[in-house]
């Protein structure tokens, strides 16, 4: 949520800023009295290379593993994973490699503490190729276990490390345990009503929730989010009264909502944190820790996301060192290009929230100075004010992590605009509005969908849930790890296609703000049939050859 930086305590759209002594955002100065000083912060742009390079990577598929695990029967789930992607710049662990004639594959030895663990063969360029293990060769503890890879490509040897958490079963004290399946990104969960169940792939769309004034004041609310399909549901502090929240807990947890647990005002504080983890980490349906918001736009201290989190981690079962906890952890960054690096470092799921309805990006409204690359705070950075932002943050923020070789270990959320008539943005998103920027998201790597904020109006409230009910029918292609995916865009008409086997999820948006009809045929798709599974303001066209948008209208179909 984008903040204003003052030198007072400054609450705009439920978010606490305690102010700095420049007024900043961004790292831009924003009054129209402070001058222009480039903010610094920008994420380091690897070198080209005039020749091709290997960029050896092996991580677990599962974090973490648990002693449950050691039975189980899909070699796809208890392997590692071996990535080889041949960039042309000097991404992490890039280095030089020849190819003699006719030879394409790696042969790959992965170590534990330098005791062989798994080989196998493994394609150049390829991604996700598995190679079994066994966790009986190794004992459940809370440090993790350091991973290395050797491959060998004629007279060539590469290397490459990683972490493997295998954690002991989780003590009375821990009320759930949420995995992390690397093959995907996804969350592994069992049901959040704290009745027992498999682990299963969860996507969760909800809302940031006002806690005062709302679900504490009306303990019905969990039911009916849980009635609308909402999934998780994100309070924001302050908890002053915490037996208010236990009872709005309890609700979420007999509705089955999930919780996404915010300490955003206390992050820094070592004795809050402590005090918090240790009171919520029992609860059955905790999905995930959250820490710092938008700590780029309030130039929190660099090292605060990773101090917080190793902190959450030690007290959530992990050793607070580097490994996995029982919980990932997340945060929101607001910036474009701020400490990327840094802030993200402290995370397993980073968030995006570039708000762009409603607001002038070139010309700030609340200060009455221009927005640049240097100086200026809009309400959404370096935004063009066109859906577009939001795709390329998700793009921007994945490729980043592609690059630090951080791409199977953390993940990327979206924050849909879900409020307006405030500050910089003059008017609430229509719920078709809502819609194109929640598929935007997914479409472009989101694997969660938490807007700011609800309360919000009945139009929004309305679609998302329509988006929420849907995404049941789409999970099994999107979170699968044996799907295809690719994403293209007709006439500013964006679309993800996931194929799992013979049939094809197509999640598409229409950016455009007028009707947009794409054929079927342009997709490379040749039909037997088809269902559609999200109107959005979307339908097949009477012949069935084509898919017709309204404007900012959504839909989904599945193609057999």
């Amino acid at each position: 949520m984008n903040t204003l930086v003052a030198c007072t305590f400054v609450f705009l759209l439920g978010h606490l800023v305690l102010g700095i002594n420049a007024q900043t955002w961004c790292g831009k100065n924003y009054m129209s009295t402070s001058p222009v000083v480039p903010p610094g912060g920008q994420f380091p742009i690897p070198s080209r290379s005039q020749t091709p390079l290997l960029s050896l990577r092996c991580s677990p598929a599962i974090r973490p593993y648990l002693p449950e695990d050691a039975s189980s029967t899909d070699t796809s789930f208890v392997s590692i994973l071996v990535d080889a992607p041949i960039p042309f710049s000097r991404i992490s662990n890039a280095a030089p490699i020849t190819f003699p004639p006719g030879s394409d594959t790696l042969q790959v030895t992965v170590s534990v503490d330098g005791t062989p663990l798994t080989h196998g063969a493994v394609k150049l360029n390829s991604t996700k190729t598995l190679l079994p293990f066994s966790l009986r060769s190794l004992q459940p503890r809370t440090a993790p276990y350091n991973i290395s890879c050797s491959a060998t490509f004629a007279t060539q040897t590469f290397h490459a490390t990683g972490s493997l958490s295998y954690l002991p079963a989780p003590p009375s004290s821990i009320g759930s345990v949420t995995k992390m399946d690397l093959r995907t990104g996804a969350l592994l969960a069992r049901p959040a009503n704290g009745k027992g169940g498999p682990y299963a792939p969860v996507l969760p769309i909800g809302f940031y929730t006002q806690f005062d004034g709302y679900l504490a004041n009306n303990l019905s609310v969990s039911a009916e989010l849980a009635a609308q399909g909402f999934t998780i549901v994100h309070p924001i502090p302050s908890f002053s009264n915490l037996t208010a929240l236990g009872l709005v807990l309890d609700k979420m947890q007999e509705a089955g909502l999930y919780l996404m647990y915010d300490m955003r005002n206390t992050y820094q504080n070592t004795t809050s944190v402590t005090e918090q983890v240790n009171r919520i980490k029992s609860r059955p349906n905790l999905l995930l820790w959250y820490t710092a918001d938008e700590p780029d736009g309030t130039s929190d201290p660099l090292t605060a996301t990773s101090i917080s989190s190793n902190l959450i981690t030690s007290l959530d079962g992990g050793d607070g060192k580097g490994g996995a906890g029982y919980h990932p952890v997340s945060l929101v960054l607001n910036c474009q290009d701020f400490f990327f690096n840094e802030y993200t470092s402290g995370s397993d799921i980073v968030m995006q929230d570039a708000y762009m309805i409603g607001n002038n990006v070139t010309f700030s409204s609340q200060w009455g100075t221009v927005c640049t690359k240097d100086y200026g705070d809009c309400g959404c950075d370096n935004c063009l004010g066109t859906f577009e932002d939001i795709s390329t943050r998700m793009d921007e923020f994945r490729e980043r992590l592609f690059i630090n070789g951080w791409d199977r270990t953390k993940a990327v959320w979206t924050v849909p605009q879900g409020f307006g008539n405030d500050t910089y943005w003059k008017r609430y998103p229509t719920g078709k509005e809502f819609v194109v920027q929640s598929i935007l998201g997914i479409n472009h790597g989101g694997l969660g969908v938490v807007s700011w904020d609800d309360p919000t109006t009945p139009d929004m409230k309305a679609s998302a849930s329509i988006l929420a009910r849907s995404l049941p029918m789409m999970t099994p292609f999107i979170l699968s790890a044996a799907a295809s995916f690719r994403q293209v865009t007709f006439n500013r008409v964006d679309m993800g296609l996931w194929t799992v086997g013979s049939e094809t999820l197509i999640l598409a948006t229409n950016m455009n703000y007028a009707t947009v009809t794409v054929r079927i045929a342009d997709l490379g798709l040749k039909p037997k049939g088809i269902t559609q599974v999200l109107n959005s303001g979307a339908v097949l066209t009477p012949d069935t050859t084509g898919l017709t948008f309204e404007s900012v209208g959504s839909g989904a179909f599945v193609v057999k």
